[in-house]
């Protein structure tokens, strides 16, 4: 027979297991606050109206951060840590987070198609894009957090539509795509380890409408920011760049405090730091 403290254990354990990946703080989750530089959550993008923490679970473990606009159905940022790619192909599949549709369900990130067959009849996109909403709208499901900066299974959980916004198909795969390449170069030969955040400033009023509805909102510009850290943790280079989401296809450089200027255009309240002390 199990004695009642090996039960409280083992319930506090089962628990632990299947709490909720849709956090109300990031910090709550030790093995996701670590995806920020020294456990710095920037203020940016934090006031926003209905925003969803998301610690991005796959294969029973997290991956990266995302702060998630459910009313624009885009995130606001992915934050992440790099990783050489080991290569293994893109995923078929893509994504949503099931407890957007409920806060009971499961926090693992799911096929949009098998997460309607185990719950048949409710509409899972009423808090976030669906699939069908980017097909034949002109527009790439184009990632925040690449693929390209990861090695598998991590690279898998980038496919999820909470980590992807609308993105001009000529900016996706040349200018963009070249940045993140190069982006990866410097990574590999002069970090011990970065840490990246890549958000979208939601555009005035233009969307991806779908049956007259506005359903995803297309970005005006995609942005990201990187601190890079030496073996013994200190800070040895920065960079931030900024893109409009057009046929422009050109990729702007910025320091960090040039992107936190930026950002404060788009702020009622200070952006203040992107990374702990800026990454100084």
């Amino acid at each position: 027979m199990l004695s009642g403290a090996f039960l409280c254990v083992l319930v506090g354990s089962f628990l632990g297991l299947t709490q909720g990946d849709v956090v109300s703080d990031f910090n709550d989750e030790p093995d996701c606050i670590k995806y920020f530089y020294k456990g710095k959550v920037p203020q940016w993008g934090s006031e926003t109206p209905g925003a969803a923490r998301i610690c991005q679970r796959f294969q029973n473990r997290f991956h990266f951060a995302t702060l998630y606009d459910t009313r624009h159905h885009i995130a606001v940022y992915s934050a992440y840590i790099f990783e050489p790619s080991d290569g293994g192909g893109r995923e078929k599949r893509w994504f949503v987070e099931p407890q957007l549709v409920n806060q009971n369900w499961g926090g693992e990130m799911r096929d949009g198609y098998w997460l309607g067959q185990d719950y048949p009849g409710i509409y899972q996109g009423e808090r976030q894009a669906l699939n069908e909403d980017y097909t034949y709208s002109g527009f790439d499901r184009g990632h925040l957090n690449p693929n390209g900066h990861h090695a598998v299974p991590s690279r898998n959980a980038t496919f999820t539509l909470t980590n992807v916004v609308p993105q001009n198909p000529k900016l996706n795969q040349n200018a963009w795509a070249n940045h993140e390449s190069n982006l990866a170069k410097i990574f590999i030969a002069q970090c011990d380890k970065a840490y990246v955040l890549v958000g979208a400033i939601p555009s005035a009023n233009n969307w991806i409408i779908k049956n007259n509805v506005q359903r995803v909102n297309i970005p005006e510009y995609i942005w990201n920011a990187y601190c890079c850290i030496n073996s013994n943790g200190s800070p040895i280079r920065s960079g931030a760049a900024i893109a409009l989401n057009t046929e422009k296809n050109l990729v702007e450089q910025r320091t960090l405090s040039e992107m936190v200027v930026f950002l404060q255009q788009y702020s009622n309240t200070p952006v203040g730091e992107l990374f702990h002390n800026q990454c100084q």
